[in-house]
């Protein structure tokens, strides 16, 4: 379990987050949506353990992982693949810079994912959904306790995005790994999540926390009932209520 206990950041004079505190559960999809600048990012490198906090705690199975890396499993906004590395390469690189990389468990991953036929590929080979797909299997193959994911699919088309939810439910389903999941899609954290975390704008409080009602196995056909488009609503008030200056993320 993830337990962010009253947590203050500031850079210099600017606060950026405020008194935060949430927990995720084992096995618990939780997504956080919030103002642009609110300190979404700035919170995953806290986790992280790139940067320091000012106040509170961050503990990860009772476990205090402050200025600690490599305890959580990360897939940032771009893939961040890099380019003269074969594809298997890549997505061990994590255990590589930590010990002897799992390439037979790697290869089990692409394979699992469809991708078994690209492992000696290079990146600029493969589509963006496919990259995105590598970078979550990299996260996958650290075996890490907790997953962050820093809006995964911000940068693909409409349907490409729609594919990727879908397929990273389908394994979530599987494997049941606790997410903690960035999103600025309102319809993405409700169709994901659930849970849902609705932060302030700067310097980061939360102002709701919801509860998403809808069964797993998730289906496509939510999207469209009457609850899914009132959750939305209610979740777009309190973001526009919440619009205003913020610029660090």
């Amino acid at each position: 379990m993830l337990s962010i206990q009253n947590i203050d950041k500031s850079f210099d004079a600017l606060p950026v987050i405020r008194n935060l505190s949430f927990e995720v559960k084992d096995g618990e999809f939780v997504a956080i949506i919030g103002p642009s600048g609110s300190g979404k990012s700035t919170l995953f490198q806290l986790i992280g353990g790139v940067s320091t906090i000012d106040k509170g705690a961050i503990l990860l199975n009772g476990t205090d992982i402050q200025r600690t890396r490599g305890m959580i499993g990360y897939m940032p906004q771009q893939p961040c693949l890099l380019p003269w590395r074969t594809i298997v390469e890549n997505v061990t690189i994590v255990e590589e810079l930590h010990g002897k990389p799992n390439v037979k468990v790697a290869k089990e991953w692409l394979n699992k994912v469809g991708l078994a036929a690209f492992e000696h590929a290079y990146p600029n080979e493969l589509s963006g959904g496919m990259q995105q797909r590598v970078s979550f299997i990299r996260a996958i193959v650290s075996n890490k306790p907790i997953l962050c994911l820093d809006e995964p699919f911000s940068a693909l088309d409409e349907f490409t995005r729609l594919e990727m939810q879908a397929w990273l439910l389908s394994l979530w389903e599987k494997d049941r790994k606790s997410i903690l999941f960035v999103t600025h899609s309102i319809e993405e954290a409700l169709y994901l999540a659930d849970r849902i975390i609705v932060l302030t704008k700067r310097p980061a409080t939360i102002k709701k926390e919801i509860i998403v009602p809808f069964a797993r196995p998730r289906q496509e056909e939510i999207r469209h009932s009457a609850t899914f488009t009132a959750l939305k609503q209610q979740l777009f008030t309190y973001l526009k209520e919440e619009k205003g200056e913020a610029n660090v993320d």
